[in-house]
């Protein structure tokens, strides 16, 4: 059985010095009334902080934009409300990264305005889109540059820039979403890569840059932006130089090779192909016999061969606040399997 030192030691990331090699996923929660952080808010996120997760890691806040998202209880960047969020956490003795969101084509048109798409792809089920053009770029990257500024302020440690699972800046990576013609299209990873470089410029040099990214998307779990390891390498390394500090590889199981031929993970394709830090999630710890299986074993050995460099807990946290450290302390009958029913438990 492990110990709490194994699981509970020191690391440190981009120069961010952390209590724990874990990391709280980004997950919407929805209880932000009028898009503004609560005290409940705050107690939730502590809660992970103090039990042994070392970098949480904010559920999707959204732009300021009004094609950004619809849903009213969905966080904006509000800097006293989330100066008292950082605030807990800290007080904890954890880190804490705010995640940027702009929602693309899952945007609901609720308020009469159309979600913001790189080339309004007609999809089953979903309502016309807007194809952004060349004046609407400009006023996004003002967006994304205004939220990091008021992440600083309201004392994050990092920030996270969301290009993952189908939202906006992933559907510029994405060919079937991407059809344009212009230079936006022939390099898709070119728009994302201008908004990592417009947040990048706002926040201190010693703060690490975050960017979230999946082969998957939440309507095509077989959807990929990247056929090979060279295509990925390309829209990494352009990710990179646009001052990308850590990369966040999203991918539904955590053990799965990213590409056929090596047992590489997505997180590990993403640490070879740029040098870059990287994040591992996807399905760990959802029942209270992984932490003495062999899954365990493999996601520690893996972290310590190099492979990446933090571990994300998703859905597990939500019905076990305490996961890390009960786990560490081998408290096994304490940990709940995960239950849909559980995730409000625990706010």
């Amino acid at each position: 059985m492990m110990t709490t030192s194994a699981l509970s030691e020191p690391v440190a990331l981009a120069g961010m010095s952390l209590s724990s090699q874990f990391v709280m996923a980004p997950m919407t929660r929805s209880q932000s009334p009028g898009g503004t952080p609560t005290p409940r808010t705050a107690a939730y996120y502590r809660r992970r902080a103090e039990n042994g997760v070392g970098l949480i890691i904010t559920e999707g806040v959204l732009i300021d934009h009004p094609s950004a998202g619809h849903e009213t209880d969905v966080p904006r960047m509000r800097e006293a409300a989330w100066r008292l969020v950082t605030d807990e956490v800290h007080a904890a003795g954890g880190r804490i990264a705010a995640q940027l969101w702009h929602l693309g084509s899952q945007r609901e048109p609720v308020d009469g305005v159309r979600a913001w798409t790189p080339s309004a792809v007609p999809e089953a089920g979903r309502p016309g889109t807007h194809a952004m053009s060349g004046r609407d770029f400009p006023v996004l990257l003002d967006a994304y540059a205004r939220a990091a500024r008021a992440a600083v302020r309201a004392g994050f440690d990092a920030v996270e820039i969301h290009a993952a699972h189908g939202y906006l800046l992933d559907e510029f990576l994405w060919p079937f979403t991407n059809r344009r013609a212009d230079r936006f299209g022939a390099d898709r990873a070119a728009f994302p890569a201008e908004v990592i470089r417009a947040v990048r410029a706002e926040i201190p040099a010693s703060m690490p840059l975050i960017v979230r990214f999946s082969q998957f998307k939440e309507r095509d779990y077989a959807a990929r932006i990247a056929e090979t390891p060279a295509e990925l390498g390309a829209i990494l390394v352009s990710f990179a130089a646009a001052g990308a500090d850590v990369l966040h590889a999203s991918q539904r199981r955590f053990w799965e090779p990213a590409f056929d031929g090596s047992p590489l993970n997505l997180a590990g394709w993403a640490k070879r192909l740029t040098g870059l830090p990287s994040i591992t999630v996807g399905s760990v710890g959802l029942t209270r016999d992984f932490v003495g299986s062999s899954r365990m074993t493999e996601l520690l050995d893996r972290r310590r061969r190099g492979e990446y460099d933090l571990i994300a807990l998703g859905r597990v946290l939500l019905g076990n606040p305490a996961w890390v450290r009960l786990a560490g302390e081998g408290r096994l009958d304490e940990i709940n399997d995960y239950r849909k029913a559980d995730e409000d438990r625990y706010w």
